[in-house]
């Protein structure tokens, strides 16, 4: 059985992670971090501490109506991509933890293929 790195949890949802095949499990947020728990398989488990997170990047659609998945960049060891049943309960318990000016939406679809056009005609 995997060992919690929290001391007291704050929420605790079901989830999706979508690093490399899609795995469902459970979200937990704590005040030491961020983890999540795979429902099947107890070895497959992703614990993020507070300080290791650099930024939590959330896909906004329909003016904020709909967030599909969040992401979580590490100053590390890359970024781990989540979704839940309700994201903006997620975001609100991180917010607590990680400094707002550090939580950032995506890009577009328009902002990245203008960044794409600008890019190829500066070279």
């Amino acid at each position: 059985m995997v060992q919690s790195i929290n001391t007291k949890v704050d929420l605790v949802i079901d989830a999706t992670s979508h690093i490399g095949s899609t795995n469902y499990g459970k979200i937990m947020i704590g005040d030491k971090g961020f983890e999540f728990f795979n429902s099947r398989d107890a070895r497959k488990f992703i614990q993020i501490p507070w300080e290791e997170v650099d930024y939590v990047i959330a896909s906004v659609m329909f003016k904020g109506k709909w967030i599909p998945r969040y992401a979580i960049q590490t100053k590390q060891n890359g970024t781990y991509s989540f979704s839940s049943r309700e994201q903006k309960k997620v975001l609100r318990a991180i917010r607590e933890y990680v400094d707002p000016n550090h939580m950032v939406q995506s890009l577009g679809f328009f902002e990245v293929i203008k960044r794409g056009l600008k890019s190829k005609f500066k070279k």
